[in-house]
C-alpha cells in the first residue's frame, strides 16, 4: 500500500493519475498517525520550503515522515518534496528541512552563466544516471524528465544516483538507503516518469 503525504503543498492529482495509469492503487494521508500503516510513501511538494515544513509541523507529518525513514520502508520525495529530505535551505533565509540526507537546498547560481541560465529551470531535460539505483532498472544510461525549480540540492557525491546539465551540472536524482529524492516530476515526464515509479512500486 502506498500512501501520498498531503500537507496542502502538493499536486496530489498527478502523482495520482500516473499511479492510475499504472494500474496501481494509491492512497492520500493526511493524519500522521497514518503514515506508519503504509508500505511505502511518497513527498510530493509545490512551492516555497519554509512554508512546506511549516505545514508538515503543523500537522505532525514531518515527525511521522522522519519515522517512516527510520523504519526502512521506502520514501521517495519529488521535486520540493525532495529538497525537504535535505538538512536546510537557503530559500527566502535558513530554514530546516527533515534532515535524511546530510545536504542543503541552493538557487542556481546565475551569475555563473547570467546570459543563458534563466530561473525557474522549466522544460524537459535530460537526467544522466550517476550511479546504479532500483528506481532505474530498465532504462538506458540517459532520458528525459520534465522539470520546474529554482533551487537544487548541494550534496556529496555517495547520495547522488542522477545529474542534469543546466548551465552546470545539478543532483537531479538522490538515494540514502531506503530514501529516494527526484527533483523533476517523474508523473508528468510521460514514459519514462511511468517507468521510475513502476520501480518504486516494485521496490
Amino acid at each position: 500500500m502506498i500512501g501520498l503525504v498531503d500537507y496542502n503543498m502538493g499536486n496530489l492529482r498527478s502523482v495520482t493519475n500516473a499511479f492510475e495509469k499504472l494500474g496501481v492503487a494509491i492512497e492520500i494521508v493526511k493524519n500522521a498517525e497514518d503514515v506508519s500503516k503504509f508500505d511505502k510513501i511518497i513527498l510530493p511538494g509545490v512551492g516555497a520550503f519554509k512554508d512546506a515544513m511549516d505545514c508538515l509541523h503543523e500537522r505532525g507529518l514531518d515527525d511521522a515522515v522522519k519515522a517512516f525513514a527510520a523504519s526502512g520502508k521506502p520514501l521517495l520525495g519529488i521535486c520540493l518534496g525532495m529538497q525537504l529530505l535535505f538538512e536546510s535551505s537557503v530559500e527566502f533565509g535558513q530554514s530546516q528541512g527533515l534532515g535524511l540526507i546530510e545536504g542543503e537546498i541552493v538557487r542556481f547560481d546565475t551569475s555563473r552563466f547570467p546570459q543563458r541560465l534563466k530561473v525557474p529551470h522549466m522544460g524537459w531535460n535530460e537526467l544522466f544516471i550517476a550511479k546504479d539505483s532500483p528506481l532505474f532498472k530498465g532504462m538506458p544510461k540517459s532520458f528525459y524528465l520534465y522539470f520546474v525549480h529554482s533551487f537544487h540540492a548541494q550534496c556529496d557525491e555517495k547520495y547522488i544516483i542522477g545529474k542534469t546539465l543546466y548551465g552546470y551540472e545539478f543532483p537531479s536524482a538522490v538515494q540514502k538507503e531506503n530514501v529516494f529524492g527526484f527533483q523533476p516530476h517523474p508523473e508528468k515526464s510521460h514514459a519514462n516518469g511511468l517507468a521510475i515509479l513502476k520501480n518504486f512500486v516494485e521496490l
